[in-house]
């Protein structure tokens, strides 16, 4: 079942056409809850109550979290390199003269067919959200067209898609025991092994 619903999400990511539009509409629209309830700025840790659904040993960086609902990427769930020339022109945008290679993520289940990038927050254009101070999330083209240029972000993942959650429902899941949470730590949000970030993640948690 997981494997089919990653080739979905991989065949649906194809046709990407991110804009900032998507982004900010996808984004819960309240100021963030005060207090130790938001879940912004951490990252959700799956549990094993979600083993063999498609977000067994997920690791979810938690983009915003307020009484409207949560939106957040998934980190290490990589599918492959590719071209910055394909991956822009798949965008719509001007593929330029771009010759390196960017590695593409699986950011979650809700519009496969956008793409983001996950980023340190030194980084910053116009449509960027800011998380945590840290990190940072933008609709991927711009980016793209730095990275190319070599003036874009020091650390970055470029990902399709998001996991999102409606009212309370991401409160709900936390209350059941579906997810644990560590503050965000950028060396676990961009560390190259994506192997051992779910088990980096849980050693974090302290009951």
């Amino acid at each position: 079942m997981v494997a089919l619903t990653c080739k979905r999400w991989i065949l649906a990511a194809v046709a990407i056409t991110a804009s900032a539009t998507v982004l900010h509409a996808a984004l819960p629209t309240s100021p963030d809850i005060s207090g130790p309830t938001s879940l912004t700025g951490q990252l959700l840790i799956a549990t094993p109550a979600l083993q063999g659904s498609a977000f067994e040993h997920a690791v979810i960086l938690i983009a915003q979290h307020n009484k409207d609902g949560a939106l957040g990427i998934v980190i290490n769930r990589p599918l492959d390199e590719r071209p910055i020339a394909s991956v822009l022109g798949s965008l719509g945008a001007d593929t330029g003269a771009f010759k390196d290679n960017v590695r593409v993520f699986l950011g979650g289940p809700v519009s496969p067919e956008v793409a983001f990038a996950v980023h340190n927050a030194d980084y910053h254009l116009s449509d960027t959200v800011d998380i945590d101070g840290r990190v940072a999330l933008t609709p991927a083209t711009e980016v793209l067209r730095d990275i190319g240029l070599g003036k874009g972000p020091g650390k970055s993942l470029i990902v399709f898609g998001y996991a999102g959650w409606g009212a309370s429902q991401l409160d709900g899941e936390v209350g059941r025991g579906d997810w644990l949470s560590v503050p965000e730590d950028p060396s676990l949000v961009f560390d190259d092994d994506r192997t051992k970030v779910w088990t980096d993640a849980m050693a974090r948690h302290k009951p």
